[in-house]
Protein backbone atom coordinates (compact mmCIF):
# COMPACT_ATOMS: atom_id res chain seq x y z
CA UNK A 1 0.00 0.00 0.00
CA UNK A 2 1.18 3.69 -0.44
CA UNK A 3 -0.26 6.69 1.20
CA UNK A 4 -0.50 9.57 -1.33
CA UNK A 5 -0.86 12.90 0.67
CA UNK A 6 -2.51 15.68 -1.25
CA UNK A 7 -2.81 19.33 -0.59
CA UNK A 8 -4.73 22.09 -3.04
CA UNK A 9 -1.36 23.93 -2.00
CA UNK A 10 1.26 21.72 -3.30
CA UNK A 11 1.57 18.43 -5.65
CA UNK A 12 1.13 15.15 -3.88
CA UNK A 13 3.27 13.23 -1.85
CA UNK A 14 3.64 9.79 -2.02
CA UNK A 15 5.56 7.58 0.96
CA UNK A 16 5.05 3.54 0.84
CA UNK A 17 3.23 1.86 3.77
CA UNK A 18 5.99 1.49 6.72
CA UNK A 19 7.23 5.02 6.21
CA UNK A 20 4.10 6.86 5.80
CA UNK A 21 1.68 4.87 8.71
CA UNK A 22 5.23 6.03 10.84
CA UNK A 23 4.70 9.50 10.08
CA UNK A 24 1.00 9.78 10.54
CA UNK A 25 1.32 8.14 14.08
CA UNK A 26 4.19 10.73 14.74
CA UNK A 27 1.84 13.34 14.19
CA UNK A 28 -0.79 11.55 16.18
CA UNK A 29 -3.44 10.02 13.23
CA UNK A 30 -4.78 6.64 12.57
CA UNK A 31 -2.90 5.45 9.88
CA UNK A 32 -5.80 4.09 8.05
CA UNK A 33 -6.53 4.00 4.43
CA UNK A 34 -7.67 7.45 4.36
CA UNK A 35 -7.53 10.66 6.44
CA UNK A 36 -7.33 14.18 6.89
CA UNK A 37 -4.94 16.77 8.90
CA UNK A 38 -7.14 20.24 9.27
CA UNK A 39 -5.53 23.22 8.95
CA UNK A 40 -5.63 24.33 12.45
CA UNK A 41 -3.82 20.89 13.31
CA UNK A 42 -0.52 21.58 10.89
CA UNK A 43 0.83 23.69 13.36
CA UNK A 44 1.29 20.98 15.92
CA UNK A 45 1.56 18.75 13.48
CA UNK A 46 4.90 20.36 11.92
CA UNK A 47 6.31 20.42 16.02
CA UNK A 48 5.65 16.56 16.23
CA UNK A 49 7.30 15.65 13.11
CA UNK A 50 10.66 17.80 14.43
CA UNK A 51 10.67 16.75 17.78
CA UNK A 52 10.78 13.22 16.49
CA UNK A 53 13.38 14.20 14.35
CA UNK A 54 15.16 15.67 17.18
CA UNK A 55 15.04 12.56 19.08
CA UNK A 56 16.42 10.23 16.46
CA UNK A 57 19.06 12.46 16.02
CA UNK A 58 20.22 12.45 19.50
CA UNK A 59 19.50 8.80 19.58
CA UNK A 60 22.32 8.20 16.55
CA UNK A 61 24.40 10.76 18.14
CA UNK A 62 24.41 8.86 21.40
CA UNK A 63 25.27 5.94 19.55
CA UNK A 64 28.12 7.02 17.43
CA UNK A 65 29.49 8.41 21.00
CA UNK A 66 29.29 5.09 22.13
CA UNK A 67 30.79 3.63 19.43
CA UNK A 68 34.20 5.83 19.51
CA UNK A 69 34.07 5.09 23.80
CA UNK A 70 37.82 3.61 24.39
CA UNK A 71 36.35 1.13 26.22
CA UNK A 72 34.63 -0.58 23.53
CA UNK A 73 35.83 -4.15 21.79
CA UNK A 74 37.74 -2.12 19.42
CA UNK A 75 35.33 -3.80 16.31
CA UNK A 76 33.00 -0.53 14.72
CA UNK A 77 29.10 -1.76 15.24
CA UNK A 78 27.13 -1.12 12.71
CA UNK A 79 25.88 1.81 12.11
CA UNK A 80 22.05 3.30 10.59
CA UNK A 81 24.64 6.05 8.25
CA UNK A 82 23.53 3.99 4.98
CA UNK A 83 20.30 4.06 5.68
CA UNK A 84 17.18 6.98 4.64
CA UNK A 85 16.75 8.50 8.71
CA UNK A 86 13.75 10.16 9.54
CA UNK A 87 15.06 13.65 9.03
CA UNK A 88 15.16 12.87 5.27
CA UNK A 89 11.40 11.14 5.20
CA UNK A 90 9.74 13.93 6.91
CA UNK A 91 11.37 17.03 4.78
CA UNK A 92 8.48 16.26 1.51
CA UNK A 93 5.55 16.42 4.53
CA UNK A 94 6.98 19.08 6.51
CA UNK A 95 7.03 21.46 3.23
CA UNK A 96 3.74 20.31 2.50
CA UNK A 97 2.04 21.00 5.70
CA UNK A 98 3.99 24.33 6.36
CA UNK A 99 2.76 25.39 2.58
CA UNK A 100 -0.94 23.77 2.85
CA UNK A 101 -1.03 25.81 6.45
CA UNK A 102 0.47 29.11 5.22
CA UNK A 103 -2.93 28.58 2.10
CA UNK A 104 -5.00 27.98 5.30
CA UNK A 105 -6.20 24.60 3.09
CA UNK A 106 -5.99 20.79 4.75
CA UNK A 107 -3.91 18.23 4.01
CA UNK A 108 -5.31 14.42 2.82
CA UNK A 109 -4.62 11.07 1.90
CA UNK A 110 -6.00 8.34 0.46
CA UNK A 111 -9.07 10.05 -1.32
Amino acid sequence: MLYKFKSKATGDVIMLEPQGRQLLQIIGKSPDAKGIVLCTEIPGAIQALREAVAQEEAALAAAEQAQKDPASSGTPAKTASGSIRLKQRVVPLIDMLQRAHTEEVDVVWGV
